[in-house]
């Protein structure tokens, strides 16, 4: 089993508080993970009718209310008025680690762990696997790296290896014909695949939900709704643009990206490296692949930094900024092996708009010298994702 990045904080965290709550897409190894670090529970998966029909008729037996019972709790989003009884449980019994929950949906989850269990849980999210996690596990070796593109980052296809391909055909096919209904009804379907497929030509774009909506045939409320379908179950996110007050007209619509690239590529119909490099989206590809990387580093050590990208109608614009806080790192990201000088136009923008906040700025490229020019960090994209931290 590879080993996550989450593991030693979760295990931490469960002699500390009485609820652990591990959110994320499917198969991104969450019930591997719990039965893991928790191997004496008892597990349940809701995902079982028999047991959730059993579980909803008696809450209280289900849980073992006053015995202390300590479970693995798989697919709670299938019975949200569970966490109620779990709240009671736990303010009497007073137990840690009594619960680990786990879901693959945020619709009515996040709200019911708010709502029921604020200040008694502990809140991860497991996402697919980072390259840091699969460096570690001696996964990358004998393997050319940016294939990684096309495999994408779920556990299965490296535990079992599944041809990627495959794992991602049937994980669309489940997406959409299970886990869509049961979030909403969608009507046709057939235009919900469409508009999936369309979303990920949009890769790395700035979303215009007008234009969307007039190219699946649905209206604008409809595009908004399935967004939201597909960000609740960890499909997309939205990077949100970063717009201090620098006294220039900037965008103020978030960009779409994929949480895992092989979804991406996939919906593409990307399936080999000739397909790739040759691909309208290439960068965008490579792009996301570098994004969500950044991203997993922060969800997986819980780093209090948020992400953004910055534009101007201008047209200057940074790919990724990393906000610390008191300072900001600007990033820009080609997929190009060779390093051209041109590359640097929009980090000199960025040095040169506020340099009193802004920290180091970085070009991540697919070439393999690092170097400085021109006081911006050059680097390798592999070496830049294995020394994140």
């Amino acid at each position: 089993m590879i080993k996550r990045t989450i593991e030693p904080k979760v295990k931490s965290l469960a002699k500390k508080y009485p609820v652990i709550s591990i959110t994320g897409p499917r198969q991104s190894g969450k019930t591997t993970l719990t039965k893991n670090v928790f191997p004496d529970y008892e597990y349940y998966n809701l995902e079982n009718i028999a047991l959730l029909n059993s579980a909803k008729a008696d809450p209280q037996s289900f849980l073992g209310v006053g015995t202390g019972r300590k479970m693995i709790i798989d697919e709670i989003q299938h019975f949200p008025d569970l966490f109620s009884y779990i709240q009671v449980e736990v303010d009497e019994q007073k137990i840690d680690g009594q619960f680990i929950i786990t879901g693959s949906q945020q619709f009515g989850m996040i709200e019911k762990i708010t709502q029921s269990l604020a200040g008694r849980v502990a809140n991860f999210t497991l996402l697919p696997l980072s390259i840091k996690e699969l460096a570690e596990s001696n996964n990358l070796k004998q393997m050319n790296k940016l294939d990684l593109q096309i495999k994408g980052f779920y556990p299965r296809i490296f535990d079992k290896k599944i041809n990627p391909n495959d794992f991602y055909s049937d994980y669309i096919f489940t997406y959409v014909e299970r886990d869509v209904r049961q979030i909403k009804n969608v009507g046709d379907i057939s235009n919900f695949k469409k508009f999936l497929q369309l979303v990920a030509g949009r890769v790395g774009q700035v979303v215009n939900l007008a234009s969307l909506a007039n190219d699946v045939g649905v209206n604008y409320k409809t595009i908004e709704s399935w967004l939201s379908i597909l960000e609740a179950s960890y499909i997309i996110y939205r990077l949100q643009p970063y717009y201090k007050n620098y006294g220039k007209r900037v965008i103020k619509s978030p960009k779409i990206y994929f949480y895992d690239v092989g979804v991406l590529t996939y919906l593409l119909g990307v399936d080999s490296d000739i397909k790739l490099n040759t691909h309208f989206a290439k960068g965008m590809i490579f792009e996301n692949l570098v994004i969500s990387e950044v991203y997993k580093n922060i969800i997986n050590n819980k780093i209090n930094n948020k992400i953004y990208y910055y534009r101007e109608n201008s047209g200057n614009e940074i790919d990724l900024i990393i906000d610390r806080g008191s300072k900001q790192t600007g990033i820009e990201i080609k997929s190009s092996q060779t390093f051209k000088n041109d590359f640097l136009k929009g980090l000199n923008f960025w040095r040169d708009l506020d340099q009193d906040n802004h920290d180091h700025s970085i070009l991540v490229y697919t070439g393999d010298i690092s170097q400085n020019v021109h006081q911006h960090q050059i680097v390798n994209w592999e070496e830049y994702l294995l020394q994140l931290d």
